[in-house]
């Protein structure tokens, strides 16, 4: 099964750009892995909030397929440890068929219609974090989780 991960716009943050191409190179060493990032048109950037969420909501529905299961990292999900989050992969890995697609939002959140068409909603924190700095933080629990599925000693 192949995980992605996908983000929108563009990471204008560049410092965080080394540390998301290590977790990336790391992953391919435990799964089939992918990072996508759709972009916004630029002359939507002045929309409400509203109309960019459904704009971009346009963008991740058209690129799903069905049988694509979607985790929404949004912040009203379901809590996990380390170990909860690792135990949640393998149960991925075991009952899904498609995609396993995990959907960072912009920064305004989701849509509802992507939230209708999840499968899934996962936090990892209450506390608000950055779109784009979330994507590294991301990366680095995915790896934590494949090295405590594989019993490696990183997670210690």
């Amino acid at each position: 099964m192949k995980t992605e991960l996908w983000c929108l716009g563009k990471n204008s943050l560049k410092y965080l750009d080394t540390g998301i191409t290590d977790y990336e190179k790391r992953l391919t060493h435990y799964l089939p892995f992918e990072l996508k990032v759709f972009n916004i048109p630029a002359a939507k950037k002045n929309e409400s909030p509203d109309k960019i969420k459904s704009i971009e909501a346009d963008i991740i529905l058209k690129k799903l397929d069905g049988n694509d299961y979607l985790v929404l990292l949004d912040e009203n999900g379901k809590h996990y440890s380390s170990q909860q989050f690792a135990d949640l992969m393998q149960g991925y890995f075991n009952q899904i068929n498609g995609r396993l697609v995990f959907l960072i939002g912009g920064a305004f959140g989701f849509d509802e219609s992507v939230y209708q068409r999840a499968n899934a909603k996962v936090s990892f924190s209450k506390m608000t974090m950055n779109h784009l700095l979330f994507r590294l933080v991301f990366l680095e629990q995915l790896y934590r989780s494949m090295t405590i599925l594989k019993g490696e000693p990183y997670h210690h």
